[in-house]
């Protein structure tokens, strides 16, 4: 027994071929290599066609600075809603692993879909005087291909993370500790795929053509689903669990039929299986809570619960089951806090590159860097601060907090939603200055203004840094915080915050368009910005940002984290 307890994961995973994972021949980092490389290959070919999308509509598009910036939310939100179609998928019927490679198929043909309308005859729109006149048709394929991304990312972003985390054994301490190592590395190399998307293949897009900016990010994707099936053999795949949906359905069903059913007090007298093991395939037992009172009815034995000698899920529920309901409710409020952050996080896709637009984007006399390549130094944030955080932060932090971590999943997020605040604050101070330069100098109808785009940098830096505190500390707070067998519905609830963040900027941007051109108003955010006043645009979403902050401090101090049945060795 011991032998087998040292040969084989003691976590349920299994390999390629459904036999229990050897522990020795699968997983940990020699299959996380292949999963990192295969997440930055995918990163560059999502940021490589996303990063400057908005430019890509107002030029082959001829679509208007709110048009374009409307649909570029729009469908980046739609990528972070598909996830959870993807996550549903993998955690109920085809594992991770096969979710991620059937999803695949349909990102890449939407990638080479995408590139055939930059450069095929009859499907790129004909271009006079640098200005393009698309039919209904090539704009249709246009977004016909954006969205067939969008659902093929739908399988990936919420597996990837947590299949990665998968490759680390819980049960075995010396494999437990490497996972949140998984995490920084996986988010350095989401950012090593952005690096290369927003500097190199921006560049491509505006000075040698789309066509070859949009059939890189293509062959890379395609290169992504290849080196991961290449590790195949190595990875651990946990079983999936079922319908999620269904068991927290039978939650409800059975709390709503027994609701004068009086809960005991000790909660030892609740239902649970006998068994070491939860009767969730893929989950450990979950320890009972005081919250949700309410829910605990599911678990109170009554006469009729029970056919034919075996539980009725209908009407009789574990308190592992409970207690699944019981997280995700717990992890709601501080799943809604995160919205806010992502709007501020995705005006790097709109606001700030046409803001920069309207800047001097020239190093020199004769070289040009388009405005969308400054989310480098968003980027080059992440990958200084993760090693930094990691490094520096933790263990000086570590002395004054006691936590191992430095500092709890909250009070890193919280963190984060602090310096994105200042983010805003930095971008609204930097449009005043620029507007104040064109009115001393009536630059209003002069395309870029002589001042330089560099100094959109610090705005960039900052968010980058709200990143590694906010969008790492949300990884590992998602995956902890799951029931076992919802990790990938959690991950996806997580990408949903970005889904709504984006779509809360649409909402923002119509809203104050709509208010702004009453009475013949341009508005704060025209086609001309130097007319406009995009820096009030800044100050609001600061403002709702601070509101935000306070409160998740509030939702923050309320929660309590979730508790795992010790097993017996």
């Amino acid at each position: 027994m011991v032998q087998e307890e040292d040969i084989y994961t003691q976590d349920g995973t299994i390999d390629i071929n459904k036999k229990p994972a050897i522990k020795e021949k699968t997983g940990t980092w020699k299959a996380c290599r292949f999963i990192l490389v295969t997440e930055g290959c995918e990163r560059l070919a999502y940021y490589g066609m996303g990063t400057n999308l908005v430019n890509y509509l107002k030029i082959r598009m001829n679509q208007g600075n709110v048009a374009a910036a409307n649909n570029v939310t729009n469908w980046s939100g739609t990528c972070y809603f598909t996830p959870l179609l993807g996550a549903f998928l993998a955690d109920s019927y085809l594992g991770r692993y096969w979710t991620i490679i059937y999803f695949s198929i349909v990102y890449v043909v939407g990638m080479a879909l995408l590139s055939l309308t930059a450069f095929v005859p009859g499907l790129t729109p004909v271009c006079t005087a640098d200005i393009c006149h698309p039919n209904r048709f090539q704009t249709a394929m246009s977004f016909v291909a954006l969205y067939l991304i969008a659902l093929g990312t739908g399988g990936i972003k919420p597996c990837v993370s947590s299949f990665g985390a998968d490759q680390f054994d819980d049960n075995d301490e010396k494999e437990k500790k490497h996972k949140a190592s998984f995490f920084n590395w996986f988010y350095l190399s989401i950012n090593v795929g952005a690096l290369i998307a927003s500097s190199i293949l921006v560049w491509i897009q505006m000075n040698v053509g789309w066509s070859w900016g949009f059939g890189i990010p293509a062959i890379a994707m395609a290169i992504a689903v290849v080196f991961f099936l290449f590790g195949s053999k190595l990875y651990r795949l946990q079983k999936p669990g079922g319908s999620p949906l269904t068991r927290i359905a039978q939650v409800l069903v059975a709390s709503l039929k027994k609701s004068k059913v009086v809960v005991p007090v000790d909660s030892s007298l609740l239902y649970e299986t006998a068994d070491i093991e939860s009767s969730i395939q893929g989950s450990r037992k979950l320890l009972h809570t005081d919250e949700f009172r309410f829910l605990d009815k599911a678990a109170v034995e009554i006469e009729g619960d029970h056919a034919k000698q075996a539980a009725n899920p209908w009407r009789l529920c574990t308190v592992t089951q409970v207690e699944e309901l019981k997280s995700i409710l717990r992890v709601l409020p501080i799943w809604a806090s995160g919205i806010l952050f992502c709007t501020v996080y995705n005006q790097m896709n709109t606001m700030f590159v046409l803001q920069g637009d309207t800047m001097d984007q020239h190093i020199g006399p004769n070289f040009k860097i388009p405005a969308a390549s400054l989310s480098l130094f968003d980027t080059l944030s992440v990958i200084f601060w993760a090693p930094v955080y990691d490094r520096v932060i933790i263990p000086y932090a570590r002395k004054f907090t006691g936590n191992e971590r430095g500092f709890t999943h909250l009070q890193r997020m919280g963190i984060g939603l602090v310096i994105s605040i200042f983010a805003m604050v930095v971008a609204g101070v930097l449009e005043v200055v620029r507007l104040d330069y064109v009115k001393r100098h009536n630059y209003y109808d002069l395309e870029a203004v002589p001042m330089s785009v560099f100094w959109q940098v610090p705005q960039y830096f900052l968010v980058g840094c709200a990143e590694v505190f906010t969008f790492i500390g949300q990884l590992e707070f998602f995956y902890d915080q799951a029931p076992d067998a919802m990790r990938s519905l959690c991950s996806a609830l997580s990408l949903l915050t970005n889904a709504l963040g984006n779509y809360l900027s649409t909402l923002l941007v119509t809203i104050v368009t709509h208010v702004t051109t009453r009475n013949g108003s341009l508005g704060w955010i025209p086609d001309n910005l130097n007319r406009g006043h995009l820096d009030y645009f800044y100050w609001l979403v600061a403002i709702l940002s601070l509101i935000n902050f306070f409160i998740y401090l509030w939702i923050a101090k309320w929660y309590q984290y979730k508790k795992v049945a010790v097993q017996p060795q």
